[in-house]
């Protein structure tokens, strides 16, 4: 599957413009080329953030929340009337199966819209009497940050570029958005339904380009912009946060994790596996809330070990549009060199490869792609580099463990922390261990369900804030007291 594009261009102050350089958009998949990508220049972003911040002053800043939020469900709805073509951009460009870009990813990125422009509708303020001393009214408001830079990755990029875009937008921000470089097509798509929508020119501008010297770093750095959010590499999040540090700009990041399942014995054993399976394997490994560290009850870690093996080699891995497809490609060949490197490094080490470990040949294009093998490593000692990096491919160590605290300082020896999961039948012992995990998320008993009202983030080296219901709101909101002597 694929969209036919032969160029991707800027999206500013409502019209698609091409300038600059250009760079290509390679298939996952069988390595053809997909669609040339137009590179921002500095000269671009400027004028993408000169039209955001005209934008602000014009018909959208004068518009209710309520305005904002039926804009919003029209934007929501225009998706849905085109979801398929979503789904082949989303598909074209990630190599994720079909399946999931259209449970997922596209049905996500039209609920983030209806969701927070219903929030935005419905969201309180604080009000206050005082008494001590003069009686007073204290309440506040929420108006604008202003332009808000969106740096999405290309792991889940519709779904993620749509996290942070209806919520800025619901809020009155304008925005400039820069999709990976991996992943332009979906956001691109995108703009076109924003157009269409009715929303005001230049309050959703898109540019393309890469990182460093390019349209992100143009972006992080220029004056224009009044806060950043980002998803994507620690690494990277620490470059743009000393990009903005002379300009004192409001920053929200989602970074990396290396983060960890828990199996008891007394789990649902069958769940445990079925679940540890998801999180270790979905979308080859490359969602940042992934599993690469699992811990089992020695009690049951044998069987364990020999039962995941066993349904990590009867995965389906194929072509993305192929039924019943488990898994597809890394999201590019350079990504696999990264990956295959690990692989290589954990051998070193002293890993037992129990599955897997290098990359998958078919004898057909696919070879021409970014395929790698499930893998699954045992015996690595906690301080392995395979087990404090994050590698972000379809792979996890499992080690036994025999006690509660034991495993918990484990889990909690790491310089990440975005989420963790614990499959027990003990209710009590759930409560008591995800308390003490240093962790922004603690699924119990599941993996990777979630309600748009709750707070997302990491500690740690795995981000800085919270995104979510009104914690969403929050960050994309100058929140003003008002105070008034009664």
């Amino acid at each position: 599957m694929g969209i036919q594009v032969t160029e991707l261009r800027h999206f500013i102050a409502g019209e698609f413009t091409s300038a600059g350089k250009t760079f290509d958009n390679i298939s996952p998949v069988d390595g053809r080329l997909l669609a040339t990508v137009c590179e921002a220049d500095a000269a671009t972003v400027d004028a993408a953030v000169k039209a955001a911040r005209v934008a602000l002053k014009g018909p959208w800043g004068s518009m209710s929340v309520q305005q904002h939020a039926a804009l919003l469900h029209k934007v929501a709805d225009g998706m849905e009337a085109r979801f398929e073509e979503f789904v082949a951009a989303e598909v074209a460009d990630t190599g994720r199966s079909l399946q999931q870009a259209r449970t997922l990813d596209i049905a996500r990125g039209i609920a983030n819209f209806r969701t927070f422009a219903d929030l935005a509708k419905t969201a309180s303020t604080d009000l206050f009497q005082s008494t001590d001393g003069s009686a007073a009214l204290n309440y506040t408001i929420r108006k604008p940050k202003g332009v808000v830079g969106i740096i999405s990755p290309w792991n889940l990029p519709l779904l993620l570029l749509t996290w942070k875009l209806a919520p800025a937008l619901a809020c009155g921000n304008t925005v400039v958005a820069k999709p990976s470089e991996e992943t332009p097509s979906s956001a691109t798509l995108l703009a076109e339904v924003i157009r269409d929508a009715g929303i005001p020119a230049g309050v959703f501008n898109l540019v393309h380009g890469l990182g460093a010297n390019s349209a992100g770093e143009f972006l992080s750095k220029h004056d224009g912009i009044d806060a950043i959010t980002f998803t994507g590499e620690s690494k990277t999040g620490s470059t743009i946060m000393k990009a903005v540090a002379d300009g004192m700009k409001e920053v929200s990041f989602e970074l990396g994790g290396k983060n960890a399942a828990l199996v008891f014995a007394d789990a649902d054993f069958d769940a445990a596996l079925a679940g540890v399976m998801r999180s270790s394997f979905t979308h080859a490994g490359q969602i940042c809330l992934c599993s690469e560290r699992v811990y089992v009850e020695r009690a049951i870690f044998a069987r364990f070990v020999s039962a995941l093996k066993e349904k990590t080699e009867g995965m389906k891995i194929d072509y993305p549009d192929v039924p019943g497809v488990d898994m597809g490609p890394l999201i590019s060949r350079a990504h696999r060199d990264k990956v295959l490197s690990y692989y290589r490094l954990a051998e070193q080490e002293g890993a037992t490869v129990v599955t897997g470990g290098g990359i998958l040949v078919f004898g057909d294009r696919r070879d021409a792609g970014a395929y790698v093998q499930p893998t699954i490593w045992t015996g690595l000692p906690d301080d392995a580099r395979c087990l404090t990096e994050e590698i972000f491919g379809p792979v996890c160590h499992i080690a036994p463990f025999d006690d509660e605290q034991e495993v918990i300082a484990r889990v909690n020896h790491s310089d990440y922390g975005l989420a963790c999961a614990i499959w027990t039948g003990n209710l009590a012992r759930a409560h008591r261990m995800a308390a003490q995990m240093e962790v922004g998320l603690v699924w119990v008993n599941t993996w990777y369900l979630r309600d748009l009202r709750t707070p997302f983030g990491g500690v740690k080296r795995s981000g800085l804030g919270r995104e979510g219901g009104r914690h969403s709101l929050d960050f994309y909101s100058e929140i003003v007291n008002i105070c008034i002597k009664l």
